[in-house]
């Protein structure tokens, strides 16, 4: 077991000892309200990088970072500082330049782990290691748990329980954290250069509505009232639409009470975007674009490096597939609208979809067959899977040539679902009707329906302008530059606690 998982209880006890010391003798605080920093290691690192060995500045600087390492030769202790971006710097300090007390101190109270000021002069050791020589030192905070072996890796459960700890002694862990705040930054500048307005929308509902899922629930004591962690704020953001903000988005939590694998969380970071006079088509060239921004954000290229060492190329324009015609081919026999749900069934046993095939329309048998015949390989470079059935999209404009088909799309990237997109659907009479549908699919035992919201309904009699809208899973786009799964893009996973 590492020391993450178990930190030795001896090593625990000096170094709470030490904590103790240094609060009796009060010359050292353990905790300082604040060290007198003048620049930081990075800085330092890009300033003095090119230096000669031997050659020494008159730059005095005061920094701080976490002691990684200590090696002590005779009258000179060596210390190795990490900031926080894992940028390392070496410390010297001197008995001579310190003096004696200090130079003791350092001794006895600093371990690894530590963060550590020093201020002196930057300069470089006669092997050329850049270099602070020091001539004063404090500690920054005591660490009383020990870190574990910095050169060992850490177990996936204690990486994913304690990512602290992962992103200190983990550089990957650390640039994945930076690369999805870089990814993040630029799909609000993508979206932000198209004139978008970011919103922010409840995330405790009355009614659970814009996605089929289930939700999680809780009770508001005030008003004694059952409320939901929101699964999508679609209605909302449409409503602001009916409002006359006519191009919004937002980029938020999520919460759906389903299964947790390799790509799916029920707690995950969502961006859904709106805007009117557009369509899915105009959505989809939006989701292009963002994705392709945001990978050379993160990357500095659209043609990504992932875990496994692959490269894999999200550049240039994206295929389109229309599903029927697609399950047709796989399915070996036209697949249309009209095919009837005793049918599909009967296609459902012989290619051995495992469904409840009662409980199940016309669309989502379309849709649970297409999934478990399309080939892996198809879904691999980026693909907009296009015109989904009426059915298993309530909130979804019919298409503009098709009868039973809506203008809607899903986009894979290596496999996976990445986003969804629909040409919006405006007729408040009609989007009751789908409402009513989805109601009656409820009844049947479907749990995934999607409920019934009269407010919006009535919001939509205001005028709901033509509009394009389209969900994007900020999880997936981070799993698709990087090839990582979902709990190594997310910053702190949710994981069941450890029951003794």
């Amino acid at each position: 077991m590492d020391g993450a998982q178990a930190p030795s209880s001896d090593q625990r006890a000096v170094r709470m000892r030490k904590r103790s010391d240094m609060l009796a003798g009060g010359a050292r605080a353990p905790y300082p309200v604040g060290v007198e920093l003048t620049t930081t290691i990075p800085e330092v690192v890009k300033e003095f990088g090119g230096l000669e060995a031997g050659e020494m500045t008159d730059r005095v600087v005061g920094l701080a970072g976490r002691v990684i390492h200590i090696r002590e030769t005779g009258k000179l202790i060596f210390v190795a500082l990490q900031a926080g971006d894992h940028t390392r710097l070496q410390a010297m300090l001197n008995f001579k330049a310190i003096g004696e007390e200090a130079f003791n101190d350092f001794r006895a109270l600093v371990d690894i782990g530590d963060h550590l000021f020093v201020h002196g002069t930057v300069g470089t050791s006669r092997r050329g290691e850049l270099s602070v020589f020091a001539d004063r030192w404090e500690m920054a905070s005591k660490a009383v748990r020990p870190l574990p072996n910095l050169h060992g890796d850490l177990s996936e459960e204690v990486r994913v329980r304690r990512r602290y700890v992962d992103l200190i002694t983990n550089p990957e862990a650390q640039r994945i954290a930076r690369l999805r705040m870089r990814v993040l930054q630029s799909i609000r500048q993508t979206l932000h250069g198209h004139d978008f307005l970011e919103a922010e929308t409840p995330m405790l509902q009355t009614i659970p509505s814009g996605a089929s899922a289930r939700p999680f629930s809780t009770h508001m004591n005030a008003f004694d009232m059952e409320l939901f962690l929101r699964i999508a704020p679609e209605l909302f953001l449409k409503r602001a639409v009916v409002g006359g903000l006519d191009r919004v988005f937002e980029i938020n939590r999520n919460f759906r009470n389903e299964g947790a694998d390799s790509t799916h969380s029920p707690e995950f970071t969502m961006l859904e975007c709106y805007q009117a006079y557009s369509d899915y088509n105009g959505m989809a060239e939006l989701a292009r674009e963002i994705i392709q921004n945001a990978a050379i954000a993160a990357t500095g290229s659209t043609l990504v490096t992932l875990a496994d060492g692959t490269e894999f190329d999200l550049g240039g324009e994206w295929k389109r597939i229309d599903l029927y015609e697609s399950l047709s081919t796989h399915a070996g026999e036209e697949i249309t609208p009209e095919t009837s749900v005793e049918h599909l069934r009967e296609l459902a046993r012989k290619f051995e979809v495992e469904v409840e095939e009662e409980k199940l329309g016309h669309g989502k048998l379309v849709e649970e067959i297409w999934e478990h015949l399309i080939p892996d390989e198809e879904l691999y470079a980026p693909v907009f899977v296009m015109n989904y059935p009426v059915e298993t999209s309530p909130l979804t404009r019919d298409h503009r040539e098709r009868k039973g088909v809506v203008e809607k799309w899903d986009l894979y990237i290596r496999g996976s679902e990445i986003g969804t997109a629909y040409s919006e659907l405006a007729d408040p009479v009609i989007q009751r009707e789908r409402f009513v549908q989805q109601a009656q699919l409820a009844a049947g035992g479907d749990e995934d329906a999607m409920r019934y919201d009269e407010d919006f309904c009535d919001a939509m009699e205001y005028g709901f302008p033509p509009s394009g809208g389209m969900g994007m899973g900020i999880d997936r786009v981070l799993q698709t530059i990087t090839g990582l799964g979902i709990r190594d893009t997310i910053l702190f996973p949710l994981v069941k606690p450890i029951t003794e």
